[in-house]
């Protein structure tokens, strides 16, 4: 089955082509979503969306790029929705307790999905707090360095799934590694 006899199957709603669709992207889409979200039963949840809206979007799809990176780009678009939605509720959660009408949420719980194979690191509180210094960098940064550092992409398919130049993406990837260096010196100096 070529590209366009799949894409043509999936437009015409054919349950093959869905079949096919999730052998090929399920778990590189939930592995995805693991890198932005750390939580496994959130990037279960977002893995789900994503495939919705791939289900509900795919007469949209022009052809412009590849099918495969345009599923990553609604997969990124739904992993920084839920980020932004996350950070939203811990905001009014953190005005709560200052007002004395909640109990503040301890932020180390969250991280169960620490085998991600893209982040081998020598124990979960350096995890934690790697992916709590990631989720500090402006959005840009974050999805380059996410997807580049985490999810193993190369600067070309960022490029592509983001729609930035390559010299963007590596521009985006410097400030980010700067960045994080510095949220990390900071955190590990205020720790002592």
């Amino acid at each position: 089955m070529t590209e366009n006899d799949f894409i043509a199957g999936l437009k015409s709603h054919s349950a093959n082509a869905y079949g096919k669709l999730l052998d090929d992207f399920q778990q590189k889409v939930f592995g995805t979503c693991l890198s932005f979200v750390p939580n496994k039963e959130d990037a279960e949840d977002i893995a789900q969306e994503v495939f919705l809206e791939v289900f509900n979007s795919i007469g949209k799809f022009k052809g412009n790029s590849k099918l495969s990176t345009w599923i990553y780009r609604i997969t990124t678009n739904k992993c920084l929705e839920f980020i932004r939605k996350r950070n939203t509720k811990k905001r009014f959660g953190f005005m709560q307790s200052i007002l004395g009408n909640a109990i503040p949420v301890d932020k180390t719980s969250y991280f169960t999905e620490m085998s991600h194979p893209g982040v081998i690191l020598e124990n979960k509180e350096r995890s934690e707090t790697l992916f709590y210094a990631i989720n500090q960098l402006p959005e840009a940064q974050k999805v380059v360095f996410t997807l580049h550092k985490v999810d193993g992409k190369s600067y070309q398919e960022i490029s592509d799934i983001t729609e930035k130049s390559v010299s963007s993406v590596e521009s985006l990837m410097f400030r980010a590694k700067k960045n994080l260096q510095k949220l990390l010196e900071n955190f590990y100096k205020n720790k002592k």
